[in-house]
């Protein structure tokens, strides 16, 4: 039994799961491992130095894959932001046509995007910012949850608080993602995708039985065999649990969950001091580039790095093959079983 939604009619795909993108993390090899499984892969463009670079990543990923994907623009506020614009026209010009934006302001490259034929996947923290996004006309949303990892911590820059989240003066509200998902199938009408700490079969049937149309993954595929990341990695991954995230610049008002070590302790701990803290207190601590090196060197304990709170259903490091095609049968096999809920009357 094929599973057919709103997303796999709109992105041609066999599987209505998306690879988000993640810093260091989206490369074609794995973004071609992903389109090739019956997924979308998706390329971070801002992983790439320069626009010139993610031509290359581009055609890279054409030559590994015949199967559609999509490139990934996040915007961050910045002291000296990237070429947004220069990244988004390479990527039109080298003809990708499926686009995943997130962050602040995106209305000037979706309107750009959506003038050249492309489809657009908008990751949104809030209702009142999916709202927005669908007067831009995007086409698919994705729905994060207070589960989901965040790559605020990535470059240093700022981003906004989660649904169902408060800021650090009034009780934090967790609206986890079985509530969130509830509001966009009653306020919104275009599809949308869950993201936040589905790694198995039963996340993706949830989030189908909850009005989503397909599922964004993170974590759970940078464990697998065409994941870039160091192989220490991906084993520190596996025997976690999801006791091992850790929230940071909670005061801040930027809500980041990123995986428990040394350093984001240390963070943690600054951020308690009396009076609060500034992000120089903890700018070096969460240098992207220290985050880099740990998916370089493999040592967990360098330097910040993003994990959701599915790292504790994490159990293997499959292929992206293999754990497509086991999420696929599972995922029909929980609706089919679901069927047998139902008795009919005899009346």
């Amino acid at each position: 039994m094929p599973l057919v939604t709103p997303v796999t009619k709109l992105l041609n795909i066999r599987i209505p799961i998306v690879q988000g993108g993640m810093q260091w993390v989206g490369v074609p090899k794995l973004v071609a491992a992903v389109s090739n499984a019956g997924g979308l892969g998706v390329i971070t463009a801002l992983t790439q130095p320069n626009p010139a670079a993610l031509r290359n990543a581009i055609r890279e990923t054409r030559s590994l894959t015949s199967k559609p994907f999509g490139v990934n623009i996040t915007l961050l506020p910045s002291i000296n932001p990237p070429d947004y614009a220069g990244y988004a026209r390479a990527a039109v010009e080298e003809g990708v046509k499926i686009f995943e934006t997130a962050g602040n302001n995106p209305g000037e490259l979706i309107r750009f995007f959506k003038s050249n034929g492309c489809v657009v996947i908008h990751k949104c923290t809030t209702i009142r910012h999916a709202k927005s996004a669908v007067k831009l006309g995007v086409d698919i949303l994705s729905i994060d949850g207070f589960e989901c990892k965040c790559r605020s911590s990535w470059r240093g820059r700022y981003r906004r608080p989660r649904i169902g989240t408060q800021d650090s003066h009034s009780p934090e509200m967790h609206a986890h993602l079985t509530h969130s998902l509830r509001a966009p199938q009653k306020e919104l009408n275009v599809p949308y995708l869950a993201s936040g700490g589905i790694a198995d079969a039963r996340g993706v049937a949830a989030s189908l039985a909850l009005g989503a149309a397909g599922v964004n993954m993170g974590t759970r595929f940078m464990c697998t065999v065409e994941s870039p990341i160091h192989e220490n990695i991906k084993k520190t991954i596996v025997a976690s649990s999801e006791q091992d995230t850790v929230h940071i610049f909670r005061t801040l008002h930027n809500t980041a969950r990123v995986f428990k070590n040394k350093v984001s302790m240390e963070v943690v701990q600054i951020e308690r001091r009396p009076g609060g803290a500034k992000f120089e207190d903890v700018r070096e601590l969460v240098s992207g580039q220290r985050g880099k090196v740990v998916y370089e060197n493999g040592d967990p304990d360098y330097g910040i790095w993003s994990a959701g709170i599915s790292i504790g259903l994490i159990t293997d490091i499959p292929t992206c093959d293999e754990l497509l095609r086991t999420l696929e049968k599972g995922t029909e096999d929980i609706i089919t079983n679901l069927s047998t809920v139902v008795v009919k009357s005899k009346l």
